[in-house]
């Protein structure tokens, strides 16, 4: 039929006009019909299948579309494709059945160009067109398979319709966001699978697809995945555990009005994740940081589930916390903010539920505020925050336990490497409660720590520091002041603005601020440097392509989820001391920190060995730990059934 429905003669067929390079590349109809009734014949086509055409000895065709689609009703076994010419756009006559029309395009350079994303492969024994990006093919990424919407720009081939498709939008989104911050979230779990087992790829595949703006979430993900692969092909019983574990049971937002000093009223956004409870009650931080948003805490809360299931405390793992910038703030805003996030929290919180715990912005000040206001609630004295002072129920060595614990861990990591701490240069990243904790235990056990940092900057001091240096630390701290400041009395200590410290030689590095703060550039940097250990304080401080170095560099990595659980466990200690109205020495609390963290690096190392990774392999302490901590819960999961 013409563009008016009119029948065409037996001589007014659509004809192929050869271009002398053997390829199909344009039609022409004979007769009256112009350029825009041509067009409009091409749009009105039921379905458009891109072929590519190699010319010559052999003959290849790539078709997107594999017969018809489940999701498209109007074409049905009648459709059927197999009896059309090859490369030809044919008019059917109006007394036959309408046949689908089918359009030949070539492969040219420009397309290689328009598509980077594209690119060829072969799957199932045929032909196909993948995106590079989501690295799938076909309908399976077509918003509209067949534009039955009418939207002529959707039906000119599949390849731009999966263009059009919001799936490959957001990957490409992400992947793009992702590299301009020189993170490389999606690159590991993309680019990975061809390195995994398919249990566990599509475990990794179905998180993506789930939550793809996720980036933090993702990454901590990946690196799980990637560690329990040979558990997963030992024990296939836990990947469906392992598929439960990785969503979160509870996820609560709510807002949080407050009033600052000036009188004016102002908003942000709470959050609690509860992410597992199979091993006991929630345990985990409350953290305030314009940074907050549902990816970093439901990472937080899965890292500290696995934190807690390392240690021998029965507790599960939570993290919560809201996007408030404590910084610049008076003793006042403070507690009307912390009042006024109690003033939600406390309903999905207590002793046998959710236990939560300080962490970045959220002091021994926040803790007391956000405490006052829970017991004014329910009118209960609980063990329920901790983190809070001694005198009214907190345990001694508290601030101290993630700092001093970080040193401990990494006193038996280099004890197996038959080296001690005294004498080598260390570079410590942050400046926070974990950081000065670190540089305080590093000093006391000789080492010789030579940089600190905040987020304006940082100081490196070749001498290294000292009590006394440290002392005057401390105090610039205080009194909220820059640490440019210690330039003023120790002339040869220089201050770099922006800067990071991982390019001044060392030995060991402790990136201790926050996650993702160590990229590929600063990793290679501390390779240069001639770095050979690395030890976790912050939670995931380190990139995925920085963990890529690392292993490649050889370099011996510990993660934070077992060398940071000095804290969670001086919490675990808390609470059985206040529970029995006690309270222990600071000696006491320091020589069962030590025990604590020498059996998590044991067992660590124990479950790395049981799966064949040995000490040899500078993710030996990485597999190690997300294993003993996986198996702990998983086991402890499928003993309590599908919930």
């Amino acid at each position: 039929m013409d563009a008016n429905g009119e029948g065409r003669g037996p001589g007014e067929d659509l004809d192929v006009v050869d271009h002398g390079d053997g390829d199909a590349s344009h039609a022409n109809l004979r007769g009256d019909m112009n350029d825009f009734q041509e067009i409009d014949l091409l749009g009105q086509s039921r379905k458009l299948v891109l072929a590519v055409r190699e010319m010559g000895a052999g003959v290849e065709e790539i078709d997107l579309e594999m017969g018809p689609g489940e999701d498209d009703p109007n074409f049905g076994p009648g459709n059927s494709e197999g009896n059309e010419p090859q490369g030809l756009l044919e008019l059917t006559p109006k007394q036959q059945p309408r046949k689908k029309k089918k359009v030949v395009k070539k492969w040219r350079d420009e397309w290689a160009e328009t598509y980077k994303w594209a690119y060829v492969a072969v799957h199932e024994n045929t032909p196909r067109i993948f995106c590079s990006i989501c690295k799938e093919y076909g309908r399976k990424h077509r918003r509209n398979p067949y534009g039955n919407e009418g939207s002529r720009n959707m039906q000119m081939s599949a390849l731009e319709e999966h263009n059009n498709s919001l799936l490959h939008k957001e990957a490409l989104r992400l992947q793009m966001a992702s590299k301009d911050k020189g993170l490389g979230l999606i690159d590991r779990p993309l680019y990975i699978k061809a390195l995994m087992s398919k249990s566990a790829e599509s475990i990794l595949e179905a998180v993506i697809k789930r939550d793809p703006h996720e980036g933090e979430f993702i990454q901590a993900v990946s690196e799980v995945v990637h560690s329990l692969e040979a558990v997963l092909s030992k024990n296939p019983q836990f990947v469906h555990v392992l598929e439960r574990l990785l969503e979160p049971e509870r996820v609560i937002m709510f807002r949080v009005p407050w009033v600052d000093d000036k009188g004016e009223m102002h908003v942000n956004r709470g959050f609690r994740v509860q992410f597992n409870q199979a091993l006991g009650p929630y345990k985990g931080g409350l953290r305030f940081h314009p940074g907050v948003n549902l990816s970093v805490m439901k990472f937080l809360g899965l890292e500290q589930t696995l934190k807690n299931g390392v240690t021998s405390l029965n507790l599960g793992g939570a993290m919560g916390g809201s996007d408030f910038e404590p910084k610049g703030k008076s003793d006042n805003e403070m507690m009307r903010f912390c009042q006024s996030f109690m003033e939600e929290l406390y309903r999905h919180i207590g002793p046998n539920q959710d236990t939560p715990c300080g962490d970045i912005g959220v002091g021994t000040r926040e803790i007391g505020y956000l405490f006052g206001q829970y017991r004014r609630l329910t009118s209960q004295y609980e063990s329920l925050l901790t983190c809070k002072s001694p005198p009214w129920g907190g345990s001694q060595l508290r601030p101290e336990a993630t700092g001093y614990g970080l040193v401990y861990f990494a006193k038996e990591v280099l004890a197996d490497l038959d080296k001690d701490l005294k004498g080598l240069r260390c570079v410590v990243s942050g400046s926070g409660k974990v950081a000065m904790y670190a540089l305080e235990k590093l000093i006391a056990f000789g080492a010789i720590p030579v940089s600190i940092s905040d987020s304006r900057g940082c100081i490196i001091d070749e001498d290294g520091f000292d009590f006394a240096k440290l002392s005057h630390l401390r105090d610039i701290k205080n009194h909220r002041k820059s640490l440019r400041e210690y330039t003023k009395t120790h002339s040869r200590a220089k201050y770099i603005d922006d800067g990071k410290p991982w390019g001044v030689k060392c030995d060991m590095a402790f990136p201790c601020a926050s996650q993702n703060e160590l990229n590929h550039s600063d990793a290679m940097a501390l390779v240069n440097a001639g770095c050979k250990i690395v030890v976790e304080g912050a939670n995931m401080p380190c990139t995925t392509d920085a963990l890529e170095v690392f292993r490649k560099s050889k370099i011996v990595y510990a993660p934070g989820k077992a060398a940071n659980a000095g804290g969670v466990v001086i919490s675990g200690l808390e609470m059985v001391q206040h529970s029995g109205r006690i309270q222990w020495s600071a000696d006491e609390i320091d020589s069962k920190l030590q025990e604590v963290m020498k059996e998590i690096y044991l067992k660590c190392k124990k479950a790395a060995n049981e799966f064949g990774i040995g000490l040899g392999s500078p993710e030996s302490l990485v597999h190690g730990a997300n294993i003993a901590a996986f198996l702990r819960v998983a086991r402890a999961m499928l003993e309590q059934g599908c919930v």
